[in-house]
């Protein structure tokens, strides 16, 4: 491993400063678990390591039931699934954070070092987009937000400009009758890179049995993320069926652009896309309506 100066800033400002300065020979060190693997196995070459652990904002969980969960960047992925009213809340992101390493790793990794890595085989991501999170962004110009599914732009490159950093995620509060489900498969545990990945959300009307809204999106089947528009049109307004759930999984079909590679065909993966998306829209539905006899 190649020497690099390391720095630890108290604020928002401070980092931004820090990153700015260096440009892209910085990297922000959020739980490291990929960036460190990255630096000592030279695939990152790097100037400057900022620690953004310290900064308050990218280590707070907090939720209010009008406003929703503001989650930071930096919270490891062991305080989400632990935190009592987020597990309850937020099952889709409970579900990606207990699958992201083991339990060592879970106590480091973070759902914001998730995203940005950008791999298109990342579990933390279709289940933040399924839960409609946004990012929160500070940079040199000031604050900005973008929508979970646009800020991977190709594999291993988001959408961050020079100097910023993710700050935090705005993760809106559930409304009544909602399920989420994330569900990936992999082909066994020691090979623990998801040859799909599913993340889907309903909300049902009064009935329990109408879908009112619907996202579903997929990971490990294109150079990004994808939110299947498709598919949500082809659930919402209609009853919850095997009909209508297999027009929706024919749409992550036709949506999804695997390749062939060493974990599996694209005709393969192409196959999985549908057995995945019908799990996790019957996952979502089940926690919909016990989501709504709890009330």
């Amino acid at each position: 491993m190649r020497a690099f100066d390391y720095a630890a800033p108290k604020s928002l400002n401070e980092a931004v400063s820090l990153l700015s300065r260096r440009g892209d020979r910085a990297r922000v060190l959020s739980g490291g678990t990929d960036l460190i693997v990255q630096v000592r196995e030279k695939r990152r070459d790097l100037d400057l390591m900022v620690d953004v652990k310290n900064i308050p904002e990218l280590s707070e969980i907090r939720y209010e039931p009008a406003a929703g969960l503001a989650l930071g960047a930096s919270v490891a992925c062991s305080r989400i699934y632990e935190h009592p009213v987020v597990s309850r809340v937020y099952p889709g992101l409970v579900d990606a954070a207990f699958l992201i390493g083991g339990i060592q790793i879970q106590n480091r990794a973070s759902l914001g070092g998730n995203l940005c890595n950008a791999s298109p085989a990342a579990d933390s991501i279709p289940a933040l987009i399924a839960h409609r999170a946004i990012c929160v962004i500070a940079g040199p110009n000031g604050g900005r937000e973008l929508p979970v599914e646009q800020f991977c732009v190709a594999p291993g490159r988001n959408a961050l400009q020079a100097g910023e950093l993710l700050v935090s995620f705005r993760i809106p509060a559930p409304p009544p009758r909602f399920g989420a489900n994330y569900i990936r498969f992999i082909p066994r545990n020691e090979m623990d890179i998801a040859v799909v990945g599913c993340g889907a959300s309903l909300t049902l009307r009064e009935d329990l049995k109408t879908i009112a809204e619907a996202r579903v999106a997929l990971g490990a089947v294109a150079p990004t993320p994808l939110l299947v528009a498709e598919a949500a049109s082809a659930l919402s307004g209609s009853a919850f069926s095997s009909e209508s759930v297999d027009r929706a999984a024919i749409a992550c079909q036709a949506a999804a652009r695997p390749i062939t590679d060493m974990r599996g065909t694209a005709e393969y993966r192409r196959h999985l896309v549908g057995v995945l998306t019908r799990r996790a829209l019957l996952k979502a539905f089940e926690r919909a309506q016990e989501a709504a006899n709890a009330r």
